[in-house]
């Protein structure tokens, strides 16, 4: 039907003449004669006054009945994801988010029990949109879930909340004068390098496999870091892990590679020569943005990421569909804040909850802002409970963090052995699982293990926290970083610090690679001046 027809049968249906038409329209009755003659048509002005007379779109006015709405809108119905492309890190319906939705919900004490059988039904659903459908509403009845009775945790994620449940523990301490902080602070960027490289080639080897590797390797107890001649056909044959091989191998490198746990130790760094100390959450979420591809960030921090780029911003870009919210990468980011805040473990703290905010809630923001101020601390003392006590005086009392951290601190204080204090990590926690294998808690009483049993050894420490299994590269790190801090540079041998050599690399955009010396000065730099 042309134009001229379809305003012939609105006028119609109206009961209108076209007198009374072109009198309403302010046109001739001449003019109505031939627009519904075709001999003209209407003006864009006059279209728009007979569109909204007659009720109707222009659309419909123009070509009938809706043709081009119609297609437009089944254009936008057949558009749907491709989602067997898009990995389970960043697919909630997935069968790994949502199991490990579910085992997070219950350790946060949320009354979701009734819902198992509902979680367990949606991941049998093929991949697409009513399977993501009903999983955005399992997210719907998670947020408005109420805490299970006589839950016996409070742990809030808000820094007020934060503040107002810590112990607030400060040892005594001193801080070093300036040639001193230089060593420290060089001793802490090679001691996480060091811990990192360390844990990197078997992240994710699961200790079944661990341990019979490194016994067959004569790395047992672990002592030095792997070598190529560790990764022949011979020895590789017996494990179904697929261990990485060349960069990671001490005899091969002569600089330590890039890594994530390293990656944002230098975006820390970065974050406050952009914004200054005064840095937001926001701040940080804005430079991840410009910083690093989507691929270089994991689990809460890719999904962080994802909704980032979808207008979420702190903290809600932590909370929306974020299995992940207590694993360990916040853990893994705080390390810089300690750096620079020697002594001062309160602001620590403060920094890396700025951070950890953007990607993480409660226990994942306790465990950063704990080894922040471990950092802190052990920058002005060398009493290992100390520097344990004080990173545990800055997270809320009563937290399951707190308490179970505090727990393997006093199994060391009465004197039960290395041996039985991991034993019962291991009876507690499931390493073939990866909730239980990444989450900041599991990994966070390795950290304290290690560091009260390896009594201030380096190497012995570092070695132990990555030959227990868990999370290798981050414990490593994280236990080289404070011990470097600790002791400074050179409590860490030339066998540690050799393959490191002078410079990391990074997955950083315009910045391949940055030497230690820069990283050193730009941290003496940024420290504030107390």
């Amino acid at each position: 039907m042309n134009i001229s027809k379809i305003i012939s049968k609105n006028r119609a249906n109206q009961k209108m003449s076209q007198e009374q038409f072109a009198e309403a329209l302010g046109v001739s009755r001449q003019t109505v004669q031939k627009w519904e003659t075709g001999m003209t048509l209407p003006d864009t002005e006059n279209l728009m006054k007979i569109s909204k007379m007659f009720g109707v779109s222009l659309d419909a006015l123009v070509f009938g009945s809706g043709v081009r709405e119609q297609e437009e809108k089944r254009l936008i119905d057949d558009f749907q994801p491709d989602y067997a492309s898009i990995p389970a890190w960043e697919l909630y319906s997935s069968s790994e988010q949502m199991r490990v939705e579910y085992k997070q919900c219950l350790d946060e004490g949320l009354d979701v029990a009734e819902y198992e059988d509902l979680f367990k039904a949606t991941v049998k659903l093929p991949r697409g949109k009513h399977r993501e459908t009903i999983a955005n509403e399992i997210f719907r009845m998670i947020r408005e879930a109420k805490l299970i009775e006589d839950y016996p945790f409070e742990e809030p994620s808000d820094y007020a909340g934060i503040r107002r449940l810590r112990d607030g523990y400060v040892p005594e301490g001193i801080i070093p004068d300036t040639k001193t902080l230089e060593k420290k602070i060089r001793g802490a960027w090679v001691g996480r390098f060091c811990g990192c490289f360390l844990g990197a080639p078997v992240e994710c080897c699961r200790r079944n496999e661990l341990i019979p590797f490194l016994k067959q390797t004569g790395n047992y107890p672990m002592h030095r870091y792997l070598r190529s001649s560790d990764l022949s056909k011979e020895i590789l044959r017996n494990y179904k892990f697929t261990f990485y091989k060349g960069s990671q191998c001490s005899d091969i490198v002569d600089h330590m590679p890039s890594n994530d746990d390293t990656n944002y130790t230098v975006m820390a760094q970065m974050i406050v020569k952009r914004y200054g100390r005064d840095f937001t959450p926001f701040d940080v979420s804005r430079l991840w943005l410009n910083t690093q591809c989507k691929d270089a960030y994991c689990t809460a921090e890719r999904v962080a990421f994802r909704n980032l780029i979808l207008g979420y911003n702190p903290p809600e870009s932590a909370m929306y569909k974020n299995p992940y919210r207590e694993w360990i990468g916040a853990q893994i980011r705080g390390d810089y804040y300690g750096y620079i805040n020697p002594g001062d473990f309160e602001t620590a703290a403060d920094m890396a909850w700025r951070d950890a905010s953007i990607s993480h809630v409660k226990n994942g923001i306790y465990g950063a802002m704990m080894v922040a101020a471990m950092i802190s601390a052990a920058a002005v003392t060398d009493n290992l409970q100390a520097i344990v006590r004080a990173g545990l005086g800055q997270i809320p009392k009563t937290s399951r963090l707190y308490k179970k951290c505090t727990r393997i601190y006093r199994m060391h204080e009465e004197g039960r052995t290395e041996k039985e204090v991991f034993s019962d990590i291991y009876r507690r926690y499931d390493d073939t699982d990866s909730h239980d294998w990444t989450h900041t808690i599991s990994n966070a009483e390795i950290v304290v293990a290690a560091l009260l049993y390896g009594m201030g050894d380096f190497a012995r420490s570092i070695c132990m926290a990555v030959e227990v299994g868990f999370d290798t590269d981050c414990n490593g790190a994280t236990v080289g970083s404070i011990l470097g801090m600790r002791g400074g540079i050179d409590c860490i041998g030339e066998e540690w610090r050799r393959p490191i050599g002078d410079r990391l690399d990074t997955s950083i955009f315009g910045l391949p690679s940055i030497t230690i010396d820069e990283l050193v000065k730009t941290t003496l730099e940024q420290i504030n001046p107390r």
